[in-house]
């Protein structure tokens, strides 16, 4: 239970530093984007690269190379959605839209039950942007990446950072 044998150990200690090298190897290659503020897809391979990770190194069922193809599978998978991403018919399937939660200092409740927030959720984000007046804020926005963004109506201008938020456009603004 707590010690089988000097072999094994030697396997993870071995296994274990070739396959987290060829992971930072595999992200290098890949670039920042890798290592970027999670949407939904980096999270998943973010949970599967160290599910793989933990089952090279821990399991002698699979090999270094078997791990290896695993882990590069994922990250070019992951390439490859972030490349989607970038026409307009990906973008719709693959990327949530923006949310809108406040709109000029008043909360909208039916948005934000329905992704499960609180007003406290929301005026703690506030408060994080340095705001102390609900009636100052134009807009509260859940990204697609689940952070939140809080506009001023002091610096909200135009609005034009606004345009792709489903319920902006509608509201006269001047």
């Amino acid at each position: 239970m707590w010690f089988d044998n000097w072999p094994d150990v030697l396997r993870v200690l071995l296994v274990g530093a070739a396959a987290y090298a060829f992971l930072v190897l595999v992200v290098r290659v890949f670039g920042k984007r890798t290592l970027t503020q999670l949407n939904a897809f980096d999270f998943v391979v973010t949970v599967a690269l160290g599910s793989t990770l933990a089952t090279i190194i821990l399991s002698s069922d699979v090999s270094w190379t078997e791990g290896a193809i695993a882990m590069a599978l994922l990250v070019v998978l992951q390439y490859v959605v972030s490349r989607l991403r970038r026409s307009r018919a990906g973008r719709a399937v693959l990327t949530a839209d923006p949310t809108l939660l406040v709109r000029d200092g008043v909360f909208l409740d039916d948005q934000i039950a329905r992704h499960r927030l609180t007003h406290a959720d929301i005026r703690q984000t506030i408060r994080s942007s340095g705001v102390g007046d609900l009636g100052d804020v134009a807009a509260v926005i859940l990204e697609s990446d689940g952070s939140m963004s809080v506009i001023t109506g002091s610096s909200l201008g135009d609005g034009s950072v606004l345009a792709d938020v489903p319920g902006w456009a509608r509201q006269n603004r001047s």
